[in-house]
Order: C-alpha cells, then sequence, then structure tokens
C-alpha cells in the first residue's frame, strides 16, 4: 500500500507558521489557531500564484485535495480577482498568510481584557481568532465592502462566533464602541487616519501595515501618547492591500505618456535594481523619502531589454532608465514633466547609502496633528 501524507491540518498550519517565524506560535494564539480552521473561513474558489506573476483558479470541488493544502498553508490566498480583456490580473480580496496575522497579533501585545478594533474583515478569520481569544464582545470590524461583511458574518455566525461587524469606511473607524485598547488594520495605509488615533486611548496600541506609492510593505507598530500623537517603529512583514480610500489611480499609458512629448534624457551609473529590485530595505527607504511615485518593470519593449518606469501619483511627471541587456552603468534616463523623478530616486538612494543603509526596521515613525515624521538609525558606519 502506497503511505498518503497526513491531511492539512490547524497543525500543519502551526508547523508552517514556526518555521516563518523561526520559533512556536505563541500558545494562546495556537489555541486560536486549533479552535479556529482556517478553511471554514475561504471562499470554494481561492486562486494561487502560477509561478510566472499570475494566478491560477482552484475550485474546492474540483481540487479538494489542492484546496485543502492551500487553505492550511501560510500563504496568502486570493479571494477575489479582477482580470481585463488583455488579461492582466489584479487581486481585489485576499486572506492574509497566516505567519502575518499571528504576527500583528503578536505585535499588538493583546491581554485580557482589552478590547479591539479590526479594519478590514475580509473573509472574517482575523476576527474569529479574536473574538476566540478575547470574547465576541470585546471586538469590533469594519468592513468596507457590503458583500464581504454580509458574507463574513454569516460564516463567523457558522462559525460559532459572534463579534461585531460593521459595514463603513475603515477610516472612520468605529466611534460608537470606542474607546479600543488595540486597533489591527488588515489593509495598508499611506497615512494614519486621525480618527484611528482617537479612538485609542493613552498607551494604547496600532499595528498598521504600511504602504507608500512605491512600495507596499512594512508593518508599523504605535504606541498612542497622552497628548493626542503616536509613536512607534516598523517591522520588516507584510504586504496588504491599501486602503481604499487611500489609492492612487493614475495610469501611465492613460494619464502620462504622450505622443509629441520630448523628455530630457541624460545616463545614471545607478543601477535601476538598486532601487526597484530584491532589496527591500532599499525600495523600503526610497518610498520614504520620495512621496507619491510608483514605478513598474516593462520587459518587452522595442527600445530596451528591460525598462524602469516611474510616474507620479498626481500624473504630471514619468521617468524612464533603460538596460540594454549587457551594461552594468550609464544606463539611459528619460524624464518629463516638473519633477525629475529618477533624479529624486537617486538622491533618496544616495541618503539612504550615506545613513548607512538603515533596514526596515531601523526606522521609527511620529503620528502628530500635522502629519507624519520619519526617523531612521544606521546599521553601519557610513562610508
Amino acid at each position: 500500500m502506497t503511505p498518503t501524507s497526513p491531511t492539512p491540518s490547524p497543525e500543519t498550519l502551526l508547523s508552517q507558521v514556526a518555521d516563518t517565524l523561526g520559533r512556536p506560535v505563541a500558545p494562546l494564539w495556537a489555541d486560536a489557531v486549533r479552535a479556529v480552521p482556517r478553511d471554514r473561513f475561504l471562499p470554494d474558489r481561492v486562486w494561487l500564484r502560477d509561478g510566472n506573476g499570475g494566478y491560477v483558479p482552484c475550485d474546492r470541488a474540483v481540487e479538494a485535495e489542492r484546496w485543502c493544502e492551500a487553505a492550511f498553508s501560510d500563504v496568502p490566498l486570493v479571494t477575489r480577482i479582477r482580470e481585463d480583456a488583455d488579461g492582466f490580473q489584479e487581486p481585489t480580496s485576499a486572506a492574509s498568510a497566516p505567519g502575518t496575522v499571528l504576527r500583528m497579533l503578536e505585535e499588538a501585545g493583546i491581554a485580557d481584557g482589552q478590547r479591539v478594533l479590526e479594519i478590514g474583515t475580509g473573509t472574517g478569520y482575523h476576527a474569529a481568532l479574536l473574538a476566540h481569544r478575547l470574547g465576541d464582545g470585546r471586538v469590533v470590524s469594519v468592513e468596507v465592502d457590503p458583500a464581504l461583511a454580509g458574507t463574513a458574518r454569516a460564516v463567523l455566525k457558522a462559525a460559532g462566533h459572534h463579534p461585531t461587524v460593521v459595514t463603513g469606511d475603515g477610516a472612520l473607524g468605529h466611534a460608537a464602541a470606542a474607546p479600543y485598547d488595540r486597533i489591527i488594520a488588515t489593509c495598508s495605509v499611506r497615512a494614519v487616519p486621525a480618527a484611528w488615533l482617537a479612538q485609542t486611548p493613552p498607551g494604547g496600541r496600532l499595528v498598521v501595515p504600511w504602504s507608500t506609492s512605491w512600495i507596499t510593505y512594512g508593518t508599523l507598530v504605535l504606541t498612542r501618547r497622552p497628548d493626542g500623537t503616536a509613536d512607534g517603529r516598523f517591522a520588516g512583514y507584510g504586504s496588504y492591500m491599501v486602503m481604499r480610500g487611500q489609492r492612487a489611480e493614475s495610469d501611465l499609458d492613460r494619464d502620462l505618456l504622450r505622443d509629441g512629448q520630448r523628455p530630457d534624457r541624460s545616463g545614471t551609473a545607478l543601477s535601476p535594481w538598486a532601487v526597484a529590485g530584491d532589496d527591500l530595505d532599499a525600495q523600503f527607504a526610497v518610498g520614504l523619502r520620495v512621496p507619491d511615485v510608483w514605478h513598474s518593470w516593462d520587459t518587452a519593449t522595442d527600445q530596451a531589454h528591460t525598462r524602469l518606469w516611474l510616474a507620479d501619483d498626481a500624473a504630471t511627471s514619468w521617468a524612464s532608465v533603460d538596460y540594454d541587456g549587457r551594461q552594468t552603468a550609464d544606463f539611459l534616463v528619460r524624464q518629463h514633466g516638473p519633477r525629475r523623478l529618477w533624479d529624486e530616486v537617486a538622491a533618496a538612494h544616495r541618503q539612504w547609502v550615506r545613513a548607512g543603509e538603515p533596514r526596515i526596521a531601523d526606522h521609527g515613525l511620529t503620528v502628530t496633528a500635522t502629519g507624519h515624521q520619519v526617523r531612521a538609525r544606521a546599521r553601519r558606519p557610513p562610508p
């Protein structure tokens, strides 16, 4: 008889999360994972990565074993996707990787008797873990999408959990049930909404995935001060969809590129991969230092082997950096508009290098009534 692998289960998931964390999951949260099976909170169709930058559907009725394996794996699962006529796929809703969820819950430092506001109900899994840990009456979750909120309420009820699920704009929190000892967001933000601070008492903690136009990565852990400000640090994990009200909608082809434009041409010794490649610390630093600028890669141009595009959210400026497949310096740069975007990015990278290349976790942030103040400590002496 051919031996079979064990059926995936919460124990399978806890083992994978322990590998991700480099340590066992904290006992109280491990108990919650066992009591709240993730598969009960997933739709019958999810989308899995295809290894080529896209997604393929996985239906429970057709591929039950594969679906179950995905449900109890420490990976994010796309639960809604939009595909255009050209085949471009854009996830519009997802179930976060459990390892990331548990990291955030541990970062929150939740204790018995506390009240928690969750921003972004999604599938309801995160709210169920909180409700198991604290009790239904101490958990409020806000979801902007009425359909998702309705489905989450039904799934939570069927699983025996009854936290308060509110349909509304998460940026406003839920003042009716405030204050909250902890606020945890399951969407990323580019600015911490004032309502969240107003609904958190002094000493309260906020755990918030972070985003800039350049990169969506990192998690901000803040503590509310008595004067109404908040101060905290970044952690190097977490990549969440941006809160709807803070998303930029500019499009390179539609809003920026026009016939007859005459961009300025120059060269650069800075590799585009140095600022938009695999170094997340560098990308994070650029995103903090160059506001409202995003990038995308193009590998199928008739003029270059690979091209890095840059554009601003206001749709006023763009830049490109070309790689011909051979060079290691003197990349061709084109820039158009009132902002010289590549010059800004290159200057930010130089500043980061001079500062000793601080990592994501070396950055902190203070939130005041007038905005956000970023600080960084050097990882090593600057050159």
